[in-house]
């Protein structure tokens, strides 16, 4: 989208008066430097200010996470809280991986709200766009969708949420939820959410452990399971377990490492090829027993678990 010109800024008296323009652009408060390095200035450093785990605090932070960066499609509801749930007036509030456009937001016609998880967030913290894109769907006219905004200050979704409320997710086989159940789907419409579904990854989530999913990656499954541990606690228990010959899901199955996503650690199996999902739910249930065994473990390091531990710290997984 092309950038608005400026052709003839006016004097604003204070901060709030500064409309809000590119980064690049001429500040409009008269200054002639560029809105960046003056009263944007605060904008850019809100943007470099990374929130290290921006769902902490959420009763399903994992969860948060896994659908934001490695499930395609999925939803679940949401509970709002205090002055947002009055502003709700009842409403359904449904949480979803991603929208059509990446819209932070979509107000269908009957008043129900979209939001939208995997968007581009510029404040830093995602809880605090996402908020801001929630906020201003409950002023939004039904049947339209929530624009993308610059956010510097404001609540974050754990003043909008009830954070004692776990997500239930649910995983979709491709977009067909984007569609209101009473909006008329034309022929070009469907092919278009049929193109969107082609793309995605085949994904389940386990019910016997929380936020591990299930994948199928072209000709190979994975066991992707966000952790809510600190990094270097789960490192070291999963180092014991790698000593052992313990931190497998079953025989031809094998942990090959970890990612990094919002301040949390996901390890990642391989499994078996061909495995399904229901195939790993008794093993994933049995190897949580021994991690959690082995995260309450305060003995030193033996050699051998010291040099697992050391292999599997930068063992770090790049996701396709």
């Amino acid at each position: 989208m092309a950038k608005k010109k400026q052709e003839s800024p006016s004097v604003a008296t204070s901060e709030l008066d500064v409309p809000v323009v590119g980064l690049r652009e001429p500040c409009p408060c008269g200054s002639g430097r560029r809105y960046k390095a003056c009263h944007g200035r605060s904008v850019a450093d809100a943007s470099a200010v990374l929130v290290r785990r921006p769902f902490e605090g959420l009763a399903s932070e994992t969860d948060w996470i896994c659908l934001r960066e490695i499930v395609p499609s999925a939803t679940a509801p949401l509970t709002l809280a205090g002055e947002y749930a009055t502003r709700a007036a009842g409403r359904q509030v449904t949480l979803a991986t991603v929208l059509p456009m990446a819209w932070p937001a979509i107000v269908r016609a009957d008043g129900h709200i979209l939001l939208g998880l995997q968007t581009q967030t510029g404040s830093g913290d995602p809880s605090r766009d996402l908020a801001d894109a929630l906020i201003r769907a409950l002023d939004t006219e039904p049947g339209n969708p929530v624009p993308p905004a610059r956010v510097t200050d404001g609540p974050r979704l754990q003043d909008v949420l009830d954070v004692s409320v776990p997500l239930d997710v649910t995983v979709h086989d491709n977009f067909d939820f984007w569609m209101d159940a009473t909006a008329e789907v034309t022929g070009e419409v469907q092919a278009s959410l049929e193109r969107a579904s082609e793309s995605i990854i085949p994904t389940r989530k386990l019910t016997s452990i929380d936020a591990g999913y299930w994948c199928r990656v072209g000709a190979k499954e994975h066991l992707r399971w966000a952790q809510p541990h600190e990094e270097e606690a789960l490192l070291t228990a999963l180092g014991r377990l790698l000593a052992r010959d313990e931190a497998d899901l079953g025989p031809e199955t094998k942990l090959i490492g970890t990612f990094r996503a919002h301040g949390l650690l996901v390890p990642v199996w391989d499994l078996v090829p061909g495995a399904e999902a229901d195939s790993i739910e008794e093993p994933a249930a049995a190897l949580k027993v021994r991690l959690d065994a082995a995260l309450a473990q305060t003995d030193e390091l033996t050699t051998d678990e010291r040099r697992a531990r050391s292999s599997l710290a930068h063992r770090q997984v790049t996701l396709r």
